[in-house]
């Protein structure tokens, strides 16, 4: 049916990476500034996740399909595939920026104002690959807008800790994306894309992702003592900064056979894990 080859193509599954850091940047709102809850307000916030998120990912279809054509591990998606076409997947994305830019409008005026930057760099990332192999660091910047974006949405400004969340998830996503991209590295290399895989082979690649996690689990660290969390934000906080560490695990250098269990599952789980945690540490005492 069309209507699953649409979740398919925006891979819904994954909006478990950003999701969670979102509701953690609206309930760091209202437990640190002394908002009341407002479940119009957070259903707000959820829509634009999911507005803006399927804008992004169908047109990273779109703007990669004829190289995903090329690319045995991608020529069966939605687009290259035929099961939509690559016109459908641009009304689709267009529809979707204007949800998105039309539900912030409902927000505040800051949050209205600023849905055209965010826009532009959660679609520009679709071209990034062509001219920087720091594609992985933008894709960062644009899910790190997810806990900061929902801090805005509730207060109408900026603040220290959101934007630490905020690098907690750029450094997060640039680690996990640098590993993921490990499967295009001879791809990338002969089609003349760019990647940290292909700029710098599979053990610099991996060495690189082994130093970006680690900053972040320094900021999860410096988040939580600047903010004075709880024990509850610390399990979390070890909880997560050891699916870092397993993930790392079970990519080897000769052995990339357990990538999808390390990019999906393990940091699916680690973003549910820190983010409820760290949630229930505001109500928990």
């Amino acid at each position: 049916m069309k209507f699953f080859d649409y979740f398919s193509l925006i891979k819904f599954s994954h909006t478990i990476f950003a999701l969670p850091f979102a509701l953690l940047g609206y309930f760091l709102a209202l437990h640190t500034q002394g908002f009341s809850f407002d479940a119009m307000l957070l259903l707000f916030v959820i829509l634009c996740m999911v507005f803006a998120r399927s804008a992004a990912m169908a047109f990273n279809r779109y703007s990669d399909y004829h190289i995903d054509k090329k690319n045995e591990r991608t020529k069966n998606r939605e687009i290259p595939s035929g099961k939509i076409s690559p016109r459908s997947a641009l009304i689709f994305t267009i529809l979707h920026s204007a949800f998105f830019v039309i539900t912030t409008w409902f927000i505040n005026p800051l949050c209205f104002y600023l849905s055209p930057v965010a826009l532009l760099v959660i679609l520009g990332y679709s071209y990034t690959k062509r001219f920087t192999y720091l594609c992985h660091f933008v894709l960062g910047i644009g899910l790190s807008l997810s806990p900061i974006g929902a801090y805005i949405a509730v207060t109408g400004y900026f603040s220290l800790l959101p934007i630490l969340f905020s690098l907690i998830v750029f450094t997060w996503t640039a680690g996990f994306d640098i590993l993921y991209a490990l499967q295009d590295e001879e791809f990338d290399r002969n089609e003349s894309l760019l990647s940290i895989p292909a700029v710098f082979g599979r053990r610099g690649a991996m060495r690189i992702s082994v130093v970006t996690h680690s900053i972040t689990a320094i900021l999860v660290i410096i988040a939580g003592y600047f903010a004075e969390f709880n024990f509850l934000y610390w399990i979390g906080a070890v909880l997560f900064i050891g699916l870092l560490v397993a993930q790392h695990r079970l990519i080897k250098p000769h052995d990339i056979s357990k990538i999808n269990i390390a990019f999906g599952t393990t940091n699916g789980i680690a973003s549910v894990v820190f983010a409820a945690c760290a949630i229930g540490s505001f109500y928990v005492r």
